[in-house]
């Protein structure tokens, strides 16, 4: 007798939930951005060529680093009476304006269902107004440079089974 199949479904492009640190290093305080309409992570590695006479001709291939970003595109989410915008999009738009360590963000993000994918690392933002016509929304392009590693972690939205 054979065991069932699952079926299998295919994962959605907005499976990402992107989460900055508002806390510090000892005591996180992880916080949703909210408004995100696109999302797209990139962890491209430097190879170089290491082929020499004994590979009989054939390429020999090293890699020597690795760069990520993360670009996406926000809605920009505004509280009208207190006059202030979201605590998260405040926090990559002045640290694209500061230096050292006051440029860099410390973020995560993860699959949103709790499946296993989930990274966290530190990122330099940029931060550039969409603009538009008349009737568009308040949209951002930001771009999340990697500074140092990009790090895969426990998804923290995985429910732990007794």
């Amino acid at each position: 007798m054979s065991t069932p199949v699952e079926p299998e479904e295919i994962a959605l492009a907005r499976q990402w939930r992107l989460e900055v640190n508002l806390g510090t290093a000892a005591a996180p305080d992880w916080k949703l951005c909210p408004g995100i309409t696109a999302f797209q992570p990139a962890s491209e590695p430097n190879i170089e060529d290491s082929g020499d006479y004994e590979g009989d001709g054939w390429a020999g291939n090293t890699k020597t680093g690795q760069a990520w970003e993360i670009s996406l595109t926000i809605n920009r989410r505004v509280a009208p009476t207190a006059k202030t915008f979201n605590a998260v999009h405040e926090a990559m738009r002045l640290a694209h304006f500061a230096y050292g360590n006051a440029n860099k963000v410390h973020l995560r993000y993860m699959d949103r269902t709790g499946l296993p994918e989930a990274y966290e690392g530190h990122a330099i933002p940029t931060w550039a107004p969409a603009g538009g016509e008349r009737t568009a929304l308040g949209q951002v392009e930001i771009t999340l440079t990697g500074d140092g590693p990009l790090l895969p972690i426990t998804n923290p939205l995985t429910e732990e089974t007794p």
